[in-house]
């Protein structure tokens, strides 16, 4: 789609190893300025980048703060390759009209297929056993091993990756159980256990599957891993800072819980090779990845069509879906007239100043569109051809505005 601003001047930069599917649907759009580095660039290289950047891409190690987001004068949206937004300042890249999308389905796949897999491996004490053939010692018993076939599944977060445990689990013959803070509908013969401490001493395998916030920081913790059946099995393939380390690791070593498999830490390592720390090493049966869970050929290359192709949408139509700062909206193509986007504050009166500043300048509105949050509004004008160049200086006018930007 042609769009005002030429194409070939529009610069789009690519971290952290992003999946070529996303260079690819850029090209292949007509964009020839794109860039891809396989790092994360720290905070001063990073602000010299970003200056001449319309459209960002990162994944989790770069940090977009808003001494970064001051910098980047001409940045339209960000588009984070992964599934959380957390080193994104959200607030300051509101203030800013700066879109922001992710991808928050496109690895869930990938996460519970390896939960499963850590569930078999744990309840049969793979890792023990492993670790002596590594050492040359042969322990070929059936003594605390066990089919998870008639277990009962525990899931803390019944959103998209834990209602994907859920009919995985199901399929292996296990009994589900699941406790979330919303209401969910039941997939299977999944039953909601109402709450966490009836759900932690019903479980033989516990997997979490909850943001990282304020509510969910130590989540599982001294007190509350008491109310784990003896010996069961805990798995967090979620966020780092949901479980307290140390006390999981008294709990496996008293033998309260039988074994547990993480892949997210509160603190990781920046690259591969540094040093990794963490108190649950050198514990039996216990299962440490480093942050893997997602980490397949298809989700990466699901996740770079995803993103890719949201913040195409924007650039290119004014689409917002999946925006976590600008007000979602979905727009068809209007044939016969110029589209201007205004994003503003959110204060009354202002979508009265752009009707009343177009109709005093008798400039005919095609269609329009409008939504808001709490911070900013969001507008898209369709206006007559002839007098669209008009129409875009008198929306640059109004008082509020944050951003205004002539898309077609």
């Amino acid at each position: 789609m042609n769009t005002s601003y030429p194409k070939e001047k529009i610069n789009v930069l690519l971290l952290e190893n992003v999946s070529d599917i996303a260079v690819q649907n850029f090209r292949n759009a007509g964009y020839a300025q794109v860039r891809k580095l396989t790092k994360a660039l720290p905070e001063e290289e990073l602000i010299q980048e970003i200056r001449n950047c319309h459209l960002l891409g990162i994944r989790s190690k770069t940090l977009l703060t808003e001494r970064v987001l001051d910098a980047a004068q001409r940045l339209q949206a960000v588009g984070c390759f992964c599934i959380g937004v957390n080193q994104v300042d959200l607030e300051a890249a509101t203030d800013r009209g700066v879109a922001v999308f992710n991808a928050p389905y496109s690895n869930t796949r990938s996460v519970a297929e390896l939960v499963i897999g850590a569930a078999i491996m744990l309840i049969r004490r793979i890792p023990d056993k492993n670790r002596a053939a590594h050492q040359g010692i042969w322990l070929k018993e059936a003594s605390g091993s066990y089919e998870l076939r008639g277990k009962t599944f525990g899931i803390i977060g019944y959103g998209n990756i834990g209602s994907q445990v859920s009919v995985l689990a199901e399929a292996l013959g296990m009994k589900v159980l699941f406790y979330d803070i919303e209401t969910k509908l039941p997939l299977g013969n999944a039953r909601d256990a109402r709450t966490l401490k009836a759900l932690m001493q019903a479980a033989d395998v516990l997997t979490i599957h909850v943001p990282e916030n304020e509510t969910t920081r130590n989540l599982l913790n001294r007190s509350n891993l008491k109310w784990c059946k003896k010996g069961a099995l805990l798995i967090n393939y979620a966020r780092g800072e949901v479980i307290d380390l140390p006390a999981l690791r008294k709990a496996l070593e008293s033998g309260a819980i039988g074994g547990a498999a993480v892949d997210v830490f509160p603190e990781e390592p920046e690259k591969n090779g540094d040093k990794f720390e963490t108190p649950l090493q050198g514990l039996p049966n216990v299962l440490l990845t480093p942050h893997i869970g997602g980490s397949t050929e298809e989700a990466q290359q699901n996740i770079g069509e995803d993103v890719s192709n949201k913040l195409l949408n924007y650039l290119e139509k004014g689409s917002t879906l999946g925006s976590h700062t600008v007000p979602a909206l979905a727009l068809p193509p209007q044939e016969g007239a110029h589209r201007i986007l205004h994003i503003h504050r959110n204060v009354p009166g202002v979508l009265s100043q752009i009707n009343g500043q177009l109709s005093a300048h008798k400039i005919n509105i095609v269609g329009q569109y409008l939504k808001t949050n709490e911070s900013i509004g969001y507008v898209v004008v369709d206006v007559d051809k002839r007098l669209s160049g008009r129409a875009l200086q008198l929306l640059k006018e109004v008082p509020e505005s944050v951003k205004v930007r002539l898309l077609y």
